[in-house]
């Protein structure tokens, strides 16, 4: 399965255009790139920092044709480990809701509670979790079945929401359960990403 958001496209930076054709046949790496569920990328469980190097991160994430997400570093491409989905949500200060990488948002098409209280949201790029952060700004848009505001606190994690919704501009989204377990292949990606031969996808 192909996921939403998963383009395959040649990576933004020229630089890494360039390193892939001249160095076509590197062999991709494994287990030391993590994407958290904050939306903070790791190197081997250490945050990265570095302000430049996560905007390069962030220009060259991108998901193969099997639905495993990685970073192109030049002509190399690492395999990232999703502590849960592919994208982090989050919200700017002016309200905007945002991926990780920075990006907006440009619609949201579903809405799932899982049975720990995440919420998760089908965008435009694929399927994201709501970052711990950003919930009492997102918190705003849960609704009741009249279209009341719904303070969260009613919600229960891993039930049905009983007619509440995530109101998305002049639309309402049911808020649905989902189990986390059921993430990963209800929307088509690879949490963890293995070496061929090794048992794993």
């Amino acid at each position: 399965m192909f996921p939403a958001g998963g383009r395959e496209t040649i990576p933004v930076d020229d630089s890494v255009r360039a390193a892939m054709a001249k160095w076509p046949d590197v062999p991709a790496v494994y287990g030391w790139l993590s994407l958290d569920v904050h939306g903070h990328w790791r190197l081997r469980g250490e945050p990265i920092t570095h302000p430049g190097l996560v905007a390069f991160i962030n220009r060259n994430y991108d998901c193969d044709h099997a639905g495993r997400w990685f970073f192109q570093n030049g002509p190399q491409r690492g395999y990232v480990h999703l502590e849960y989905t592919p994208w982090v949500l989050q919200v700017d200060t002016a309200g905007t809701l945002r991926r990780h990488t920075d990006d907006p948002v440009e619609d949201v098409r579903g809405a799932w509670l899982d049975e720990e209280g995440n919420l998760l949201l089908e965008t435009d790029a694929g399927i994201g979790v709501v970052a711990s952060d950003a919930l009492p700004v997102i918190s705003d848009w849960l609704v009741d079945a009249g279209g009341d505001p719904l303070a969260p606190e009613r919600l229960e994690p891993g039930a049905d929401a009983g007619g509440a919704a995530v109101a998305w501009g002049e639309r309402r989204l049911p808020l649905a359960a989902i189990a986390r377990a059921e993430v990963p292949d209800r929307f088509g990606f690879v949490p963890d990403p293995q070496p061929p031969g090794t048992g794993g996808r």
